[in-house]
């Protein structure tokens, strides 16, 4: 007993001080097994959690990684159950609330990057494709954020009156279009290019301005606005506009 009481005291006195470092100087110097370490003890605060963190991290081969792992794969970790993985799914789930709290809180959005830690981290580790559409004021402004249609995404699977519809629900003026690829390539492929060619002309009929289309996949991005495909297109439909 003696030994188990000298041992849960170094343990308590080692999550007190990454606590008190955490604190005094945030995350810098942290190694990422402190990380979650840290982690990990906010569902068992009386366990030592360091061997699982380790483990986790060897398992999974970074941090971004042991944090987007689902709760079975993390279950399959010595010394992680379904109480400790409470806080590598909290931390997640609230980093993706603050960023879009942030984004819709009334700031003009000027360029894709400012949207890239919002879309980044709402669907960096979806399995299937989800298109997402921003909808803004005459100012720019984040009106909402809504995921309209999930699944294989093409020009016949995604409908234009839907997208035209929320866009009047929330009194928008114009939109920007996101969507994931889960193989990790965020280039666009002929059916992308194809579906937001579609959305354009569907959104110009009731004078809807179309911002931006941001494909995510592999820690990156593609951004239709950024390339001058955006532009390229809304020229093509108000030419053909002008010629009917």
């Amino acid at each position: 007993m003696p030994e188990q009481r000298r041992q849960q005291a170094t343990a308590d006195g080692h999550r007190r001080r990454l606590r008190e470092k955490f604190l005094t100087a945030g995350l810098s110097g942290f190694h990422d097994y402190e990380v979650l370490e840290l982690l990990l003890t906010l569902g068992t605060p009386r366990k030592d959690c360091k061997p699982a963190a380790k483990a986790a991290l060897q398992r999974f081969g970074n941090l971004a990684s042991v944090l987007e792992a689902s709760p079975r794969q993390l279950c399959e970790i010595d010394g992680i159950g379904p109480k400790n993985i409470f806080g590598l799914k909290l931390i997640p789930a609230v980093c993706e609330r603050y960023l879009e709290k942030r984004l819709t809180a009334g700031a003009v959005l000027h360029n894709s990057r400012a949207l890239f830690d919002y879309l980044y981290q709402s669907m960096q580790d979806k399995k299937r494709e989800q298109f997402k559409v921003l909808f803004l004021d005459a100012k720019n402004r984040v009106l909402g954020i809504c995921t309209l249609f999930e699944g294989t995404l093409t020009s016949s699977s995604v409908y234009p009156r839907e997208v035209v519809r929320a866009a009047m629900d929330h009194h928008a003026a114009a939109l920007i279009f996101a969507h994931n690829h889960p193989s990790g390539d965020p280039r666009p492929s002929p059916e992308d290019t194809a579906l937001t060619r579609k959305l354009v002309m569907a959104c110009r009929v009731v004078d809807l301005t179309v911002h931006e289309h941001i494909i995510i996949g592999g820690g990156t991005y593609f951004s239709f606005a950024d390339s001058g495909k955006m532009a390229e297109m809304v020229a093509t439909v108000a030419a053909k506009d002008d010629l009917s």
